[in-house]
């Protein structure tokens, strides 16, 4: 339990002694990432379910869920007795939060009312790529030229699958320009809080961005509740509750805790990942049409994601050995 607990602590707490890791830095942000990719995969397809046929509107679920989490991160925050962030890191949390918490959730809730999960993975395929600029932007990484080259490869390959699934682009609807803010605001939050994990911790960074929303989202729920109370069954809200627990706050765990190991862009492009199993439950729950040609795209966007993290990973290695012990 000593050891579990000690892998979310901030790196420099007296309270955490510090083990050489089985595995490098940079491996181990991609497990993590990857297990919050994982989570995250079901977010698109339960969002679907929740709010179709007008069980439950998309304010309530893109809010009410941001709501539940933040009781659960206070009560997190209590019980360690987490310090207050100081200064500009509540400016930072605020990116966070106006990223994560409100702009992704409560756009793609909106998207999803009328474009199918398959669809929304078009657009939501390009994250990976889009958090990788923002890393770069704000960060200040410089990923190596065969990192943006399989990036750009990735992202193209990720998008041709999902439209395999999803339709094509034919045109460019409602949803999915609500789709591309989601996707710009998630990147920004991502890149954002990776970097603030590095001071205040994986799950303690988006325990205080949920806090710090709270009271805004809030009154956001009453107002969709006052608006149309929400009208769902064992099934809606069993999607509901997975998108407050897991997809808004438990999945954050994993995934700001790689991003804080990094490097951001790196860690990125696990998100490749993400619309393959997306589609895939999407076919499971939603019954979506599963086709032999998006079963082979979805291996040329795991490759495309396995060669970017590769360059990478030979590339920080190759700066590692190079540095004077």
């Amino acid at each position: 339990m000593r050891e579990l607990l000690s892998s979310f602590m901030v790196h420099n707490s007296s309270a955490t002694v510090i083990e050489r890791p089985a595995l490098s830095p940079s491996r181990a942000g991609l497990w993590w990432g990857l297990l919050g990719v994982a989570a995250f995969s079901f977010t698109v397809p339960f969002t679907r379910v929740a709010v179709e046929d007008d069980g439950m509107s998309p304010l309530f679920v893109g809010c009410g869920r941001a709501v539940v989490a933040a009781v659960l991160a206070a009560v997190a925050l209590l019980a360690t007795r987490q310090s207050l962030p100081r200064g500009v890191q509540w400016a930072r949390l605020a990116v966070v939060a106006g990223g994560v918490v409100v702009g992704f959730p409560v756009l793609t809730s909106f998207a999803l009312t009328t474009a199918p999960a398959g669809h929304s993975a078009v657009v939501i395929a390009l994250l990976p790529a889009a958090t990788a600029v923002m890393a770069v932007l704000r960060g200040h990484e410089r990923p190596p030229a065969r990192f943006w080259l399989m990036a750009a490869v990735g992202a193209i390959a990720a998008v041709v699958f999902a439209a395999l699934q999803g339709g094509g682009l034919s045109g460019l609807e409602w949803s999915d320009l609500l789709l591309l803010g989601a996707v710009l605001a998630a990147a920004i939050g991502y890149a954002e809080g990776g970097l603030l994990s590095r001071e205040l911790g994986a799950w303690q960074t988006v325990s205080w961005a949920l806090v710090l929303s709270a009271p805004v989202m809030a009154v956001l729920t009453g107002v969709s509740m006052a608006r149309h109370v929400p009208d769902g069954g064992a099934t809606r809200w069993a999607a509901f509750a997975y998108l407050a627990v897991v997809s808004m706050f438990l999945a954050f765990f994993a995934w700001y805790r790689g991003l804080a190991i990094g490097p951001i862009a790196q860690v990125g492009q696990v998100q490749l990942v993400q619309p393959v199993m997306t589609i895939a439950w999407a076919a499971l729950l939603l019954n979506e049409h599963l086709t032999w040609p998006t079963v082979l795209g979805g291996v040329a966007v795991i490759a495309c994601a396995g060669t970017a993290v590769r360059a990478r990973l030979g590339e920080s290695g190759r700066a590692r050995a190079g540095d004077p012990e």
